[in-house]
């Protein structure tokens, strides 16, 4: 579908795997070489990195401290700086952000980014709000209906001996499209 849409709009399409970029800045440097009309793609954003937990951790650690479950001052100093130089050297939620909301959104371009995710409940609620991710699109499985458009624009067939058992499986279980492919 990213393909799709890339190649409607006459855009570049840039994969970008996180789990490769070293630190915010390659990040950056990264997104600033795109193109102004490009789709950048980051796949499985909810596993690519930790983008989803240090938002409840740090208010979970937070209530604790107000209900007196907090540890000792200097333990607490210990472990603020040890967590400090673990995110140091990566990509963070706040340098993703940061760069999606000033000089992504400040270039002029027609930039689009696009999240993929198999559990958007994990995601940070900030990554996913109003006014950064516009449109949210729910893939799930292939209906007939739909199976018979794709067969009709790549395949150029409207009709086949096998639409009757295809029709049939896709009644009878939630099965991919692509495992449907493989039978």
């Amino acid at each position: 579908m990213i393909a799709a849409m890339a190649n409607f709009l006459g855009y570049d399409l840039y994969d970008l795997e996180l789990t490769t970029v070293k630190d915010n800045g390659d990040l950056r440097k990264l997104l600033i070489e795109t193109t102004g009309k490009s789709i950048v793609v980051i796949e499985d954003i909810d596993c690519s990195l930790d983008l989803t937990g240090q938002r409840k951790k740090k208010e979970k650690d937070e209530n604790d401290a107000e209900t007196g479950k907090e540890k000792d001052p200097i333990s607490k100093k210990k472990k603020e700086a040890e967590e400090e130089s673990k995110r140091t050297g990566e990509v963070t939620l706040s340098g993703l952000l940061n760069f999606i909301d000033g000089i992504w959104s400040a270039c002029g371009g027609e930039g689009i980014i696009v999240f993929t995710t198999n559990y958007v409940d994990r995601l940070d609620p900030a990554l996913i709000r109003r006014g950064r991710m516009d449109k949210s699109i729910e893939m799930s499985y292939c209906r007939f209906e739909a199976f018979k458009v794709l067969a009709k624009n790549y395949l150029e067939l409207e009709s086949h001996e096998l639409f009757g058992k295809i029709e049939e499986l896709l009644g009878k279980t939630k099965i991919d499209l692509l495992m449907l492919l493989r039978i």
